[in-house]
């Protein structure tokens, strides 16, 4: 075997001498020995691609050379000085220039090189990479890509040719058929000829005999075929055909309309205002024209033409090919997305705009206009919102109704496909939004503007009017009482709950919103959430009875401030739990994303966490998963479709629980799976972790736990130490902490109500977050001892000095501070190593979080152990499934007992693990104690118990109710009515079935109460027999809606309006000339709020700016909900589950549930809810319009 390479010694020699002569780059450089300690200066000499070294300037015999053809250089830092003499010998060494020579074959080692001065260096870097012939080699693969695609091409235009050969050769063989067959006729022609030149010859009687025999069998042909054709008529695919047909006509005329719409918006609308904006007095200047009407003109355009292609089918028809129409509008149908996306802010510039005196009677003017038939601008900005999904409506109907084997089913099947897609993007884009709309509008209504709305990852949660409980020194309540009217007024704060923060307002008498100067705003990763006073506190103990337990305390400990306490109210123990569910919620999501931030990231500032990345199945599509561009609360990608199992994985993986995708699943499982199937998956997560959790996330889970082990640190400044974090906010190694000061640990406690605290605590292992070690906040290498201070409330006065003295590790602000580490005397951090992981640390927090270690494992144990770190976190995210659950969707184990049963038994079994810890223990405890309460609490009035209560002797006639009676009892029963609707009857349409009363009694009980009261109003001013009774009945009604909509009761509001529009009633002109003219004029005010138009437009930006508590239209929502069901199907073909179409539902009920939730404030009045519910004043609609003919006859025509 060959063991030495032989080259030509003499054209080397000559190369060197070359390369001294005139080599491109000379000079002297140190080159790095072979034992990696020591530098020798060499001279070194470049000439085209080989770098020679000599052992002084005037050698004549190099010392090596290097090939340099395919290397790469690059700066590298100065190597590490151990052993370095004085100061000036190391400043000297930091002045030099290192660079290193990287060779692309494998087995040589790089070439280490220095300089002495930077400028020196850079020269011989730019003069390797040069001789390297890196640009050669890059133009080399590019010029060898094109001569692979030129040759691709050549070879495709050959077998263009031999096939366009192949076709030739079958048209030639194809013409000598249709010639030997022309021969062929022509041979039987001439045969025929003796035959008919004997027809003439024959006897007349046999020529009749002939025609006849023709006439019957013409006839027989005939009704054979008229059979054929009545039978096809009849047939299910003539029908079909019929049908196909019918959509076709229809969608042209949608069509027609459409584009009709369009010229009314552009030349009605548009261009005029164009031309009045460059008038000299401009009403309007021409960024807000084109902010107004987006790209609508160019919509115009394109539909114009697809347009005119369908009426040209049409003029063809029977035969109606379409799909080609649509292969043509598809690729243009994305000029939808900047209208779509921008449709909102276009209806707010032109709102803006009507501010504007001139302006707005300019819009009158050409709202005016015949052509618009009465309807507004908004009505018309509105139309080009529903035209894709009326598109993927009228194609999944032609689907429908063409065959299988038709020749344009494919063709349509992928038309409704791309349809789809762009409504999903579309979709995608305008939720993105609608989160900062919301925000920005709340932001709009506080008076000195609040800059953490303007961060797009705000969610908004929840809104609503809480109680702020005045306080003393050192946090204690007052003793004051609930039902005081001054703290009723005085206290009384609206607050909003975003993700991260937590907003704090006043409300003035104008309607505005102020934010607290001293806790108006408060970030929830500073916040300790506390269901209940203390025990241990005397004026906490008889705040239970004084407040009924509806309190619940939130502890700010700001870092650069004094920590306070904030006392809030709750109007009923149903609203203070689903608080309690929802803040709890997000600090356990805030401190659950800073400790996998913590764990996972790299030492960079990142905007998506490290895990995420390393995990594929968060966000690669895969054959059971599809996501979603945008992300949700967790900075994870949204999921679009899943299969069942993927979605069950989601809601359980240990890592991160987004609230919206919890909340999502909880209203919407029942339609792809049942209650049985989600708690076995708890169940499976509790009983086997290991088996249950996919093993990719287990890896991810301890990726960087050993390597944070044994890890020795410089100095102080770490980059993991001096890290910015862009969501969560920062979990900073908190070096003011008071090492006697305590927070609260206990988050729960327990509560006699049966919807009761059901939080975790702040330090349960799905909550509590750890920092990565620091050099600066390092233990001592022996092991540390962990300890409890006690729990003192003069704490909080300790001094400043005792805080610079607590330098914990793995410490964050959600971390408990009466735990800390206890470092002995003369030893430091700075020479300390410490040997605890972030997943060790999370694990040490969760263990001590109960002031003491349950029997089973010591602290050593649990420090290293992954299994109980992997055990305590299922455990807790388990317990917090099962409390969101159990206190936000108590219908479900209300309707369904041998769940409640099942998820008893688990919470029992939970109980019994000796290896619980006391944190864990409480919170399945309360979860116990709210699941086996029999009693419901509920103080709340129903219904049926108003009917049973109308025991008066004889009940109130219209006369003697004040407008004000009425208003508030209407509202209070609409709003009994409205919040007895369980949320499971929004799914699946169950009120447009056939069995709608059994499937959703209450939403159709609601119907009926709508449909008595309307009949209740008009039936009373029927019962008057002169005009000004019926008008002075009109205009009391009026004044009852006016208050309905003051009290926020839409849908009083709608049921009075409603009464006033029925035809017995509009039709009466000499009553309405009778009626004032603010009373019109307030009836035209409350219609418009109220009014259908633009699907409830003016109505939903009501809903939107107004307060709880309020009564929708619940119309409204079954419209939405019917949209999105008919529109959207549940499953994709693949059978994965249409999670996107689950996020729409969930959201409008939500919205429901929100107003469902709070409760008016008034007192029952049966005298007044006895008329109102008295079935005996209601009069058919046959019977008032025959009432109001004989009140005012038909003038004679």
């Amino acid at each position: 075997m060959q063991k030495s390479v032989r080259y030509n010694e003499g054209h080397a020699l000559y190369l060197a001498f070359l390369a001294r002569k005139e080599g491109t780059k000379r000079g002297f450089l140190s080159k790095k020995a072979a034992d990696a300690s020591r530098w020798h200066e060499k001279w070194f000499a470049l000439y085209q691609n080989v770098l020679f070294y000599f052992e002084g300037e005037q050698s004549g015999r190099p010392a090596g050379m290097y090939l340099l053809e395919g290397c790469s250089c690059e700066r590298t830092p100065a190597p590490p000085r151990a052993g370095v003499g004085p100061g000036a010998a190391r400043d000297a060494l930091d002045k030099q220039y290192y660079f290193t020579v990287l060779f692309g074959h494998e087995g040589q080692k790089p070439l280490e090189l220095r300089c002495e001065e930077e400028q020196d260096g850079k020269e011989w870097m730019e003069a390797i990479h040069q001789a390297s012939y890196a640009d050669i080699l890059i133009e080399r693969e590019v010029l060898m890509q094109k001569y692979i695609h030129l040759v691709q091409i050549v070879e495709t235009e050959k077998i263009a040719a031999n096939q366009l050969r192949h076709q030739l050769e079958d048209q030639d063989t194809e013409i000598e058929r249709l010639k030997s067959e022309i021969v062929a006729l022509n041979k039987t022609k001439e045969r025929m000829r003796p035959y008919q030149s004997n027809q003439e010859d024959e006897d007349p009687d046999i020529k009749k005999i002939k025609k006849v025999q023709s006439f019957m069998r013409g006839w027989l042909c005939r009704r054979k075929w008229k059979t054929i054709v009545q039978d096809y008529i009849c047939s299910p695919h003539a029908e079909s055909m019929r049908k196909r047909n019918q959509i076709v006509f229809t969608m042209v005329e949608a069509e027609s309309e459409y584009v009709h719409q369009l010229y009314i918006l552009v030349n009605g609308f548009l261009r005029p205002l164009r031309m009045a904006a460059s008038s000299k007095k401009p009403p309007i200047s021409h960024d807000d024209v084109s902010s107004i009407f987006l790209n609508s003109e160019t919509i115009m355009f394109l539909h114009e033409i697809f347009h005119q292609g369908l009426k040209a089918r049409i003029a063809n028809w029977p035969t109606l090919i379409l799909a080609d129409l649509f292969d043509i509008l598809l690729p243009m149908l994305n000029i939808y997305q900047e209208f779509v996306r921008n449709h909102q802010y276009s209806l707010q510039v032109l709102a803006n705009c009507k501010q504007n005196r001139d302006f707005d009677k300019l819009l009158k003017q050409y709202e005016a206009n015949p052509a618009c038939e009465g309807r507004m601008l908004e009505t018309f900005l509105t139309y080009p919102m529903f035209q894709i999904p009326r598109y993927i409506i009228t194609l999944h109907e032609l689907l429908a109704h063409t065959p299988h084997e038709h020749v344009e089913r494919k063709s349509l099947e992928f038309a409704k496909s791309k349809l789809e897609e762009l409504s999903r993007i579309m979709h995608d884009e305008v939720s993105d939004t609608e989160n900062i709309r919301k925000n920005l509008a709340i932001e709009r209504m506080i008076v000195e503007g609040c800059d953490i709305l303007l961060d797009t990852s705000q969610t908004f949660i929840r809104q609503g009017s809480l109680i702020q409980v005045p306080s003393v020194e050192r946090g204690k309540l007052s003793k004051v009482r609930l039902g005081s009217l001054s703290l009723k007024k005085e206290g009384e704060r609206q607050c909003f709950l975003f993700t991260k923060h937590f907003l704090i307002c006043t409300r003035s008498s104008g309607g505005k919103l102020h934010l607290l100067k001293t806790g108006g705003v408060l970030s929830l990763i500073e916040c300790t959430l506390i269901e209940e006073p203390d025990a241990s506190d005397d004026d906490s103990k008889g705040s239970g009875q004084v407040f009924g337990h509806l309190d619940f305390k939130i502890v700010v400990e700001p870092p650069d401030s004094a920590p306070f306490t904030v006392v809030l109210l709750a109007p009923s123990r149903q609203e203070k739990a689903a608080w309690m569910s929802d803040i709890s919620q997000c600090v356990d999501n805030i401190r659950c994303n800073g400790l996998m931030t913590i764990v996972f990231e790299e030492n960079s500032k990142v905007t998506v966490p490290h895990m995420i990345k390393s995990d594929a199945r968060l966000h690669k599509d895969d054959t059971d998963i599809c996501f979603s561009k945008t992300l949700n609360s967790c900075k994870v990608p949204q999921i679009r479709y899943a299969s069942v199992e993927r979605l069950l994985e989601r809601l359980t993986d240990l890592r991160f629980l987004s609230i919206d995708f919890l909340n999502t699943f909880l209203h919407t499982y029942r339609i792809f799976t049942t209650a049985a199937v989600v708690l076995a998956k708890l169940s499976d997560i509790y009983k086997r972790p290991f088996t249950s959790i996919p093993v990719r996330s287990l890896e991810l889970f301890f990726a960087t736990s050993q390597n944070n082990r044994g890890e020795h640190l410089v100095d102080g400044k770490s980059p993991r130490l001096c890290r910015k974090f862009s969501s969560p906010p920062p979990l900073a190694l908190s070096r003011t902490s008071s090492p006697v000061r305590a927070r609260k640990l206990s988050l729960t406690s327990p509560l006699n109500s049966r919807i009761g605290a059901l939080d975790l605590t702040t330090c349960s292992a799905s909550s509590s977050p750890t920092t990565t070690h620091s050099p600066a906040a390092s233990p001592p290498p022996h092991p540390a001892v962990l300890e409890s201070a006690p729990v003192d409330r003069a704490g909080v006065e300790s001094s400043p000095v005792a805080d610079s003295m607590d330098l914990s590790p793995c410490r964050s602000p959600s971390t408990p501070q009466h735990l800390r580490y206890r470092q002995p005397v003369g030893q430091t951090a700075d020479s300390s190593l410490c040997s605890v992981s972030p997943a060790s640390a999370f694990a040490i927090a969760t263990a001590a979080a109960g002031h003491g270690s349950p029997p089973g494992f010591n602290n050593t144990e649990r420090t290293c152990d992954k299994e109980f770190i992997i055990r305590r976190t299922a455990t807790n995210r388990v317990l917090n499934v099962l409390r969101h659950w159990v206190s936000k969707h108590a219908q479900d184990f209300e309707l369904n007992n041998e769940l409640k049963m099942n998820v008893l038994n688990l919470l029992e079994e939970v109980l019994r693990d000796p290896d619980l810890l006391p944190q864990e223990r409480k919170a399945t405890a309360n979860i116990l104690r709210a699941l086996s309460q029999d009693d419901q609490d509920d103080i709340h009035l129903k219904l049926e118990d108003i009917i049973q209560l109308a025991d008066c002797p004889k009940a109130e006639c219209f006369e003697t109710l004040s407008a004000m009676e009425l208003a508030e009892q209407i509202t209070l029963l609409d709003h009994i009515v409205f919040r007895s609707i369980p949320y499971e009857e929004f799914l699946g349409q169950g009120w447009m079935k056939l069995d709608k009363n059994e499937r959703t009694p209450y939403i159709m009980k609601t119907s009926q109460h709508f449909n008595d009261m309307s009949n209740l109003v008009a039936s009373q001013i029927m019962n008057y027999a002169d005009v000004s009774s019926r008008a002075n009945a009109i205009e009391k009604w009026v004044a009852v809606a006016d208050i309905c909509r003051c009290l926020h009761n839409y849908n009083g509001v709608l049921e009075i309006t409603s009464a006033l529009n029925r035809s017995a009633i509009y039709r009466l002109k000499k009553t309405w000339a009778k009626v004032s003219k603010q009373t019109k004029a307030l009836m035209d005010k409350l219609q418009k709020t109220v009014s259908s138009e633009g699907r409830f437009k003016n109505l939903r930006e009501t809903l939107k700016n107004c307060n709880p508590p309020a009564v929708p239209y619940l119309g409204m929502y079954l419209t939405d909900l019917a949209f999105i069901e008919e529109g959207t199907p549940n499953f994709t073909e693949e059978g994965l589950v249409n999670f996107s179409k689950m996020r729409m539902i969930s959201h409008i009920i939500r919205e429901i549930r929100q107003f469902q939730q709070t409760c008016y404030r008034i007192d029952h009045q049966p005298k007044v809810t006895q008329y109102l519910l008295d079935k005996a004043l209601i009069i058919d609609e046959d019977t008032l319009y025959e009432l109001s003919l004989k009140i005012e006859p038909r003038l004679p025509a």
